[in-house]
């Protein structure tokens, strides 16, 4: 068997009417700082996502995630939010924001917006009163507690950015709990007054025609009432760039209660049809908790975890680890999966080599979209683009200014879009932007790819294609038959088909042989592969022919 150019099925998939959208979507990542400036302020906004969402559409994706737009100081650019219900300035306003549901709607795409239900901004008018004393109307919205004896915290617990994750407040005469920055102190979710007030949240924009919620942090959404310090963490030979990393966070995060609130945010949900969720768990616990999160018909719909994101290498061994943790049985939840975000940096940057990083980048779509469950791809990842390296002086992530140069920088991953290669900014903006794009991103373009038919650009689009012909990859199951060294293969099948995807995730070549190779077709393959002998980083997948 030769490789051949990649092609889709010669006949249409069986439709699937009794398929929700969500399950086996692929759904594109936008965040809205570094999408397209419309307005000429080196930030990008809510028009210029707007202005490009056929370029979206034509990539074959299903729907859109926004990362956060909301009011906000922008300490943790968004994540912060000061009005849930608002757009911030810099981004637009919920005019333009309507004027974008409408136009991806027109389109066809999906739109999933972030909510944050851990914390809010301390500028946010919950804090300001919550904060007055302790008998107001809202005393008990956030996580507040007495100092010790001595006037130390109450107990052990760090943040996530550093620090302990306590903040004393004069007001008050009480700490107050933060897991991230002091400035987005916790709320408590334990209060059904705070429950009732982020349901009232999502019905707000479920009524703006949003088709379904990424739930931030949601394993930080509770903690223990008693608030009993945390027991150490394991020791461990690697590097420990936070106090945080010293601990097991076993009362600070990860309530059973949590689940309870997700059965009623998922009530809410279903009263609006097609409406998806999906939570973004990590954690040393994260399997657990997303797998508690999705359980049954009462919870979210899927989970959004980290196997991918901070791993330092793509091997058979992750990949398998990853996908045997969703078997397909009764109650069991559906997983999603991205192999990039916007807090992870660039997978090609992370697993190859800058000589194979062209190669790699053809195999990891590959194996993305012939993975089970949801998939979503980060803005750029269909480019290729690689990790910017952001010196100290411009750094903007308020994690790696803390912990520089230990940890790797966020903004590295959040860089601007490069729509035009010879275009001042590459497109993005008219002046310069927030963050600097990166040196080699010019030949990455939009515009230099979608005019070259063997472009990283093209290839994504032809394997979203591909991916929406084949039930088998969409919403069928998936069994390993290999993992080791860098030989990966298994088997995706759903009734009428059966596919066998094969990886060589190494430089080095590898053979493998189906008993039977003549009863196989090609639907596509990637890099050098030729009577199944696979190149460097060569990959394929092809359909069972005859029994």
């Amino acid at each position: 068997m030769t490789a051949q150019p990649l092609h889709l099925a010669d006949t249409p998939p069986e439709p699937q009417p009794d398929r929700p959208w969500w399950r086996g979507a692929a759904i594109y990542q936008i965040y809205p700082r570094s999408f397209a400036d419309s307005n000429g302020d080196g930030i990008g906004d809510l028009a210029g996502i707007t202005a490009h969402l056929d370029y979206v559409a034509a990539l074959g994706v299903d729907g859109v995630w926004l990362s956060p737009f909301f009011a906000s100081p922008m300490k943790d650019f968004g994540y912060d939010v000061a009005d849930y219900r608002a757009v911030d300035p810099i981004f637009g306003t919920l005019a333009d924001f309507d004027a974008l549901v409408a136009r991806a709607h027109t389109l066809g795409l999906k739109i999933i917006i972030d909510q944050v239900y851990s914390h809010t901004s301390d500028a946010h008018a919950w804090f300001a009163e919550s904060r007055a004393d302790r008998t107001n109307p809202k005393h008990d919205w956030y996580v507040w507690a007495d100092a010790k004896d001595d006037g130390s915290p109450p107990n052990n617990w760090q943040s996530v950015f550093g620090g302990p994750a306590w903040t004393w407040d004069a007001r008050r005469g009480q700490y107050y709990l933060h897991n991230f920055l002091s400035a987005q102190p916790q709320l408590n979710l334990h209060a059904p007054a705070v429950q009732d007030a982020l349901l009232d949240v999502a019905r707000f924009w479920l009524t703006r025609g949003v088709d379904g919620f990424r739930i931030d942090a949601i394993n930080f959404a509770m903690c223990d009432p008693q608030l009993r310090d945390n027991p150490p963490a394991p020791a461990t030979n690697g590097v420990r760039t936070r106090p945080f990393d010293f601990q097991r966070h076993v009362h600070n995060q990860s309530h059973p209660d949590i689940p309870l609130f997700l059965e009623r945010l998922r009530a809410l949900t279903d009263r609006y049809d097609g409406c998806f969720t999906v939570a973004e768990v990590g954690g040393a616990e994260a399997e657990v908790e997303m797998k508690s999160f999705t359980h049954g018909q009462r919870r979210l719909n899927s989970a959004y975890g980290f196997n991918f994101l901070y791993a330092p290498a793509l091997t058979p061994a992750l990949v398998r680890d990853a996908v045997e943790q969703w078997p397909d049985t009764p109650d069991m939840g559906w997983p999603s999966w991205a192999f990039e975000n916007h807090d992870a940096p660039r997978a090609v940057s992370r697993w190859a080599s800058s000589a194979d990083r062209a190669a790699f980048a053809r195999a990891k779509m590959l194996l993305l979209v012939a993975l089970r469950g949801n998939i979503f791809l980060y803005q750029g990842e269909e480019l290729g683009l690689t990790q910017v390296d952001i010196p100290f002086a411009r750094l903007q992530d308020p994690e790696a200014i803390a912990n520089w140069p230990l940890t790797l920088s966020r903004d590295g991953a959040r860089t601007p879009m490069p729509w035009v290669a010879i275009a001042p900014q590459r497109g993005f903006s008219s002046v310069e932007p927030w963050l600097p794009i990166g040196a080699d991103h010019a030949e990455l373009a939009v515009d230099v790819q979608a005019a070259a038919p063997d472009s990283m650009l093209t290839l994504t689009r032809d394997l979203l294609a591909l991916r929406r012909a084949h039930p088998a990859l969409q919403s069928g199951d998936i069994q390993v038959l290999e993992a080791a060294d860098s030989l990966l293969v298994f088997e995706r099948r759903a009734p009428g088909q059966t596919l066998v995807c094969v990886f060589n995730l190494g430089a080095d070549p590898v053979t493998w042989r189906p008993a039977d190779p003549t009863a196989w077709r090609i639907c596509a393959s990637v890099n050098h592969v030729q009577d199944w002998q696979f190149g460097g980083y060569a990959a394929l997948i092809a359909e069972r022919i005859s029994s």
